[in-house]
């Protein structure tokens, strides 16, 4: 098996939901589709609250599928924020085979869709783990309101190289998600939340991708010993993204 589909296979881990599955959540919720071609679908949860002061989009990380990250991402509510969360094609009810090119044109998509439909007063684009790279791109295509980012990375080869040696996938990467190149010039806020003791993407890796950040409205939040999937264990999580969100 030739090594980059050996890693995108350690990437990606989608799980498929059966098309008449029903999620149940706490929150007010909605199940949409969105439609970047005619036989593709995006599924995607629309969580909602009374009177929002705008959309979070939500890009989760690269397991399961919106059964789990349903649950995760509807917390956000509470900040009075609408969030819609989608999966990315190939991922619980979502169509299609997942590509660099579909990864980037589902969320301008998606996001376009949001903008016409609903017209929120602002949108925050937040990305986690995987995320973070699709997140990157689609805020320096359309400037957002915000930008947060948790547990994110330099880019796929500094990511993947803390697991194989770099000769082995040198320019052999189908995705590259050069979150750094998206972001150097941007002017918007951007909120980085990154543990020290995470084992699946080095804090050293999203370190990086701060440092790179020419913008004067950047903010690394640093958790020591917060790992990859427990930061909102930590009141600072909460009280941070309060803070950049009101």
């Amino acid at each position: 098996m030739p090594i980059q589909f050996l890693i995108e296979k350690l990437i990606f881990r989608p799980v498929k939901l059966n098309p008449d599955y029903h999620f149940h959540f706490d929150s007010n919720f909605e199940e949409i589709n969105f439609y970047p071609e005619s036989h593709i679908a995006i599924n995607a949860l629309h969580f909602k609250v009374k009177n929002p002061r705008g959309i979070i989009l939500y890009f989760h990380g690269n397991k399961d599928n919106l059964a789990r990250w349903g649950t995760i991402s509807s917390e956000l509510t509470r900040y009075n924020y609408d969030v819609i969360a989608i999966d990315y094609r190939s991922y619980g009810k979502s169509s299609g085979t997942l590509s660099e090119d579909t990864f980037f044109s589902d969320a301008l998509f998606c996001y376009s869709q949001i903008q016409e439909t609903l017209s929120p007063s602002k949108i925050i684009i937040y990305g986690r783990s995987l995320g973070t790279g699709v997140a990157s791109w689609l805020a320096q295509k359309v400037n957002p309101d915000k930008l947060i980012l948790e547990t994110p990375y330099y880019d796929m080869h500094d990511l993947i190289s803390n697991y194989f040696p770099s000769f082995l996938f040198k320019n052999k990467l189908n995705f590259k998600l050069k979150s750094y190149s998206y972001l150097i010039n941007t002017q918007f806020p951007i909120l980085i939340l990154h543990g020290t003791k995470d084992s699946v993407v080095p804090y050293s890796s999203g370190q990086k991708l701060f440092e790179s950040l020419q913008n004067p409205l950047k903010k690394l939040i640093t958790f020591n010993v917060g790992k990859h999937n427990n930061l909102n264990s930590f009141q600072k999580y909460w009280d941070e993204l309060e803070q950049f969100l009101r």
